[in-house]
């Protein structure tokens, strides 16, 4: 990898995109020197998840620091990498990639999200606006947010990677003839409660129905854990008040990677796990019973012949996606992935001394604004007296303001 990058450094910071930046660096070729930091934050992983988030890795959890947001300079000065992956949540992303912006010289921002990003929304590339390189993961996600950015006349450089978890399944062994139903949680999808209690006496009755095979819900959190959405209702928590369950019908805290290994099929509304499944020749169901709709995040199976209904799990009614389907929506052809190839010209740009800036997107509020920001993406992981004050200042104003602002938002956002 001659004249390419030779380190990288990822700050990640809850469950879902500690997973995805270490499958990532683990796509980099063998001579790039590679680190893992987690950054505090509310929301930051456990160190029961980020075992569980790094296996199937060669990445050592021993060997992942944990740092606050104040020392992020002194380690990347510190390592001195040619380019940091920016692996959080947006509010989160905004704040670092301004911190890391400012260093002399400054590395190359690489960021994306941990996932299927179907629909394509602003507000993933304004969180975003000071990284270099936004990686996705599939044709149509490219196109989609490709498209997005013109219509929306922001200026984002993106690549294509295969799916990183799908690339980890594809590699890891399986037996043949497993025999769980493997139902994938998800925090907010569905969000209301009925919705999921109408979930978990689905899962009640497909154990019931063959008492002779488990079903197993694959939670991503232990009680007390945080997620990168945070769950109101846990379906642990809502079997305990459907009535008897059923023996056969277990919670699994496992990575996905191992529940994968004993599976029969998958079932899910639209977790990510439906490709690594599909990846790892697992059939699945896309639950269709609340519809096909942005706020569920399954439209992006639309035409995949996944989508089945109750009656389909507790069938057991498993399938794999149709062809046409696979190669726009993750399945392309890997020669395809050009992210490290865009990474090493932008690498080479920074050595060269060209590397274009990329400034913060100006915002109303100025530094008041950016304090503000801080706070509320690092919680009490911001120990600053700026920080302490603006908060005591702007919860108060902000609960006032928000019913009233929100209207005019959104109208801009729709105009834009």
């Amino acid at each position: 990898m001659t004249g390419g990058v030779r380190r990288i450094v990822a700050l990640a910071d809850t469950d879902s995109y500690v997973k995805w930046a270490a499958a990532l660096l683990e796509a980099l070729p063998d001579d790039v020197e590679t680190e893992l930091v987690i950054v505090e934050t509310p929301l930051a992983v456990s160190a029961g998840q980020l075992r569980n988030a790094l296996a199937g890795t060669r990445i050592d959890p021993e060997t992942v620091r944990r740092v606050e947001f104040g020392e992020v300079p002194a380690i990347l000065d510190e390592a001195a990498p040619d380019a940091v992956l920016m692996a959080s949540r947006g509010p989160v992303v905004r704040v670092l990639a301004a911190t890391v912006a400012s260093l002399v010289p400054r590395p190359v921002i690489v960021t994306g999200l941990p996932g299927i990003s179907i629909p394509a929304t602003t507000a993933a590339m304004l969180h975003r606006t000071q990284c270099d390189l936004f990686v996705l993961h599939s044709t149509r996600e490219v196109r989609e947010f490709t498209e997005l950015a013109r219509h929306r006349g922001l200026a984002q450089r993106f690549a294509l990677s295969t799916l990183p978890f799908a690339a980890v399944a594809r590699t890891a062994d399986r037996s043949a003839g497993g025999t769980d139903l493997v139902f994938a949680s998800q925090a907010i999808v569905p969000r209301e409660r009925a919705d999921r209690v109408r979930v978990a006496r689905m899962l009640v009755a497909a154990a019931a129905a063959d008492p002779t095979r488990r079903v197993v819900v694959k939670e991503r959190a232990v009680g007390g854990e945080q997620q990168t959405h945070r769950q109101k209702y846990s379906y642990p928590d809502l079997l305990a008040t459907v009535g008897p369950v059923p023996s056969n019908l277990v919670v699994s805290h496992a990575p996905m990677l191992r529940a994968l290994d004993d599976a029969e099929g998958l079932v899910t509304v639209s977790s990510t796990a439906a490709i690594e499944a599909v990846a790892r020749g697992v059939p699945v169901i896309v639950l269709d019973s609340f519809g096909v709709d942005d706020r569920l995040i399954n439209p992006v199976f639309v035409g995949s012949g996944l989508f089945g209904s109750e009656d389909a799990v507790r069938e057991r009614d498993f399938r794999m996606p149709a062809e046409g389907w696979l190669a726009d929506n993750y399945f392309h052809d890997r020669a395809a992935d050009d992210w490290v190839a865009q990474l090493d010209e932008l690498v080479a740009l920074r050595r060269g001394g060209v590397l274009a800036p990329k400034p913060a997107r100006e915002r109303r509020g100025g530094r008041v604004r950016d304090v503000w920001e801080r706070k509320l993406a690092f919680g009490r992981h911001d120990r600053s007296l700026a920080g302490a004050v603006v908060l005591v200042v702007g919860v108060p104003l902000r609960f006032v303001l928000r019913p009233i602002l929100r209207p005019y938002h959104r109208r801009r956002l729709r105009a834009a």
